[in-house]
């Protein structure tokens, strides 16, 4: 009687219980393919060390030697020596600058910087800094109106920011641009280029409307219906009239019969006056 090996039986085992248990274990689902964001992030710059000289502000727009105007005014009101100490000290949190390139402030009326104060300078600087580190995938998160470190009152040298497909636009009211850029990004601080120069509403005031008065008509000419003419008053005498008048005789007869009476009297009295005459002898 032949004897059979136990090792093709004990390998025909070991693929039955193989087979089983693959049936019985649930398929592995395939990875999920990571989720695109909703706004496309801007695109990053190289990366940069953390060393205490990375976080002057200074030295960081000079860099590219197209922000000297911008740089300028933050010397000249002393906040860029403000924001580097707030940068060394910092432990969470940080800043954001919208820096405008010198072709930005070139397109302001001429002499616009000269007009303002010393007050409105540092302002308008302080218009272009966001006290938050915002990067450039957190731009969809903001809610606006967004604060700047020109103002903590409500609706004033605030900011409106929308993202969309990767474009970030702000606008200030007065100025609408975009970020064209980023110049600088580490953990605390972020620099972006923007297209013109941010300026706030409060530089403008709105002048108030005067309420001109409708002209007034000339009143229409009275026509008046032509009257017949008043007869003259007769004046009445005067005292001195009316005595006068009494003095004189007036004839109350001025007859022809009686003018010849009067004629014939003196004829009469004339033939008297001879016949008497010659009586006498004369």
């Amino acid at each position: 009687m032949t004897k059979h090996s136990p090792f093709p039986i004990a390998l025909l085992f070991l693929l039955l219980h193989a087979t089983a248990l693959t049936a019985l274990s649930p398929t592995t689902a395939p990875a999920a393919a990571p989720t695109k964001p909703l706004t496309p992030t801007l695109p990053q710059p190289p990366p940069t060390d953390n060393n205490p000289g990375a976080t002057d502000i200074a030295s960081i727009l000079t860099q590219t030697n197209s922000f000297n105007i911008f740089l300028r005014l933050m010397k000249t009101t002393q906040l860029i020596n403000q924001l580097n100490s707030q940068l060394i000290t910092i432990k969470s949190g940080g800043l954001t600058i919208l820096a405008p390139e010198d072709g930005a402030f070139s397109e302001l009326p001429p002499g616009f910087l000269n007009t303002l104060s010393d007050g409105q300078k540092l302002k308008l600087v302080q218009f272009h800094v966001l006290p938050d580190f915002i990067s450039s995938a957190s731009f969809d998160t903001l809610t606006n109106p967004v604060r700047t470190l020109a103002g903590n009152k409500p609706g004033k040298v605030e900011l409106d920011v929308i993202s969309y497909g990767g474009s970030v636009n702000i606008s200030t009211g007065q100025v609408n641009t975009t970020i064209n850029g980023i110049v600088y990004m580490d953990k605390h601080l972020a620099v972006y280029k923007v297209g013109k120069v941010l300026l706030p509403s409060e530089f403008f005031p709105t002048k108030k409307k005067t309420i001109v008065a409708a002209p007034t008509l000339p009143p229409a000419p009275v026509t008046e219906t032509a009257r017949a003419p008043e007869p003259a008053k007769v004046k009445p005498p005067s005292s001195e009239e009316s005595s006068a008048s009494s003095t004189q005789v007036v004839p109350t007869v001025t007859s022809g019969g009686m003018r010849i009476g009067i004629r014939g009297s003196w004829v009469v009295a004339l033939v008297l006056g001879v016949v008497f005459l010659r009586f006498l002898g004369i």
